[in-house]
Formats: structure tokens, C-alpha cells, sequence
């Protein structure tokens, strides 16, 4: 029996790829690249796979932060003898950019035609901007003194402390959300700001997130 030579594959068609890519969008790459269209799509294949690596640590993120300061604020009714739910309350000062991101999550959670909505659903539909922007100075005085207790293990209590590096990761999470370029930037430090935060929240949840992370291993493969 006579074994078939292996078939000869082709490299991609580069420019029919940057063309459906877009030349703008691969334009920076190029750059980068010094023109070699080979090597641009080899580090837009490679900031894919970095904006996945960092996508699941982000995530386990935004879930343990909203949580934690959804405790407080919970406790923060509780102790102040308030039945109604937090994002319910007119008593709880938040700005007028919060309620209205609280009426849009509640329309969300609603959607169904369920009898009654879970809290959980509504605290589900609040996005990683609305609890960025509790952690926010305006709210130095008023919430702030709550919600430091869902940063057990912060060296300090001021809110500039956490508020820091949620900020950046907030905007390096859009910019991974709008399928924008990560890998020019400081990739180690926002893998150095999750486990701060989740530190500061617990260690265990640091621990348990960076034991899966692949962003090492994808940072190492760097074309």
C-alpha cells in the first residue's frame, strides 16, 4: 500500500484577512510589525488570546466585588432598621447616574413577566461600571465608611486604596470588551491589580483565581 504524500497547506491569504479584519484596526500592528503583515496577524492572534486569558480572572472579579459590596450594603440596612432593598431605598444616597443604572437593571431583570424578581437577578444586572463608581470619591462620606468593610484585608482604609486599581480595571476590561488592543500595555500590572483587589477582599479568592489563570502562560508565548 502506497501512503498519500502529505498535502502542502497554504499560508493564509494575509490580505484578504486584514481586509475582513480592517486595515485601520490592523493598522497599529503593522506598525508595530514594521509592515510585515505575517507578524502583525500573528500579534493580533496573540492579543486575542491575552484579552481571553484576562477575560475569566475579570470575571471571577466582577462576581466577588459585587458581592462584597452588596453585603454591606445590606448590613447597611439592616443596621440603619431599613426593610426596603438597597438599590430600592431613596434613603441611600446615590447619585442620580446610579439610579438610572438601577431602573435599567431592574427593567432587565423584570423581563420574563415573573410575579415577583429576585434580588439576585437585579444585583446580576448591574455592570462592573456601576460598582466602580460606588468605590468613587463622591462617596467618601457617605458609603465609603460602609463599604470599606468589604476590603477586610486592605493595608488601610481610604477609598483612593481600592478605588486605584478598580478604575483600571474597569477601563482595561472595556477596552477587552470593545475588542480593542491590550498588548502595548502594562499587562503584568493589571494581573498584579486583580490579585490586589481580590486580595484585599480575601485571600483565599486571590489564591483560588490564580490558580487558573493563563495569563503567564500567555504573556510567555508573546510572538
Amino acid at each position: 500500500m502506497h501512503s498519500t504524500p502529505p498535502t502542502s497547506i497554504e499560508p493564509p491569504d494575509s490580505k484578504a484577512v486584514i481586509e475582513l479584519i480592517s486595515p485601520d484596526r490592523l493598522n497599529p500592528y503593522l506598525t508595530a510589525c514594521a509592515g510585515d503583515s505575517i507578524a502583525a496577524l500573528a500579534l493580533y492572534r496573540w492579543n486575542s488570546d491575552l484579552a481571553a486569558a484576562f477575560f475569566e480572572p475579570l470575571g471571577h472579579l466582577e462576581i466577588m466585588l459585587r458581592n462584597a459590596l452588596d453585603a454591606r450594603l445590606v448590613a447597611r440596612q439592616q443596621r440603619r432598621g431599613r426593610t426596603t432593598e438597597w438599590y430600592g431605598d431613596r434613603q441611600v444616597p446615590l447619585s442620580g447616574k446610579a439610579r438610572g443604572d438601577i431602573a435599567q437593571a431592574q427593567e432587565r431583570a423584570e423581563r420574563g413577566g415573573a410575579a415577583t424578581t429576585p434580588r439576585g437577578k437585579v444585583i446580576a444586572e448591574l455592570s462592573f461600571g456601576f460598582w466602580r463608581f460606588l468605590l468613587a470619591r463622591q462617596y467618601k462620606t457617605s458609603l465609603w465608611p460602609d463599604l470599606a468593610g468589604a476590603f477586610p484585608h486592605a493595608p488601610n482604609r481610604a477609598v483612593t486604596t481600592v478605588e486605584n486599581p478598580v478604575k483600571r480595571l474597569h477601563q482595561f476590561r472595556n477596552r477587552i470588551a470593545h475588542h480593542e488592543g491590550i498588548w502595548h500595555l502594562p499587562l503584568e500590572a493589571r494581573r498584579d491589580d486583580i490579585q490586589t483587589v481580590l486580595g484585599f477582599i480575601a485571600p483565599a479568592a486571590a489564591t483560588w483565581v490564580a490558580d487558573a489563570s493563563r495569563i503567564d502562560d500567555v504573556l510567555a508565548r508573546r510572538p
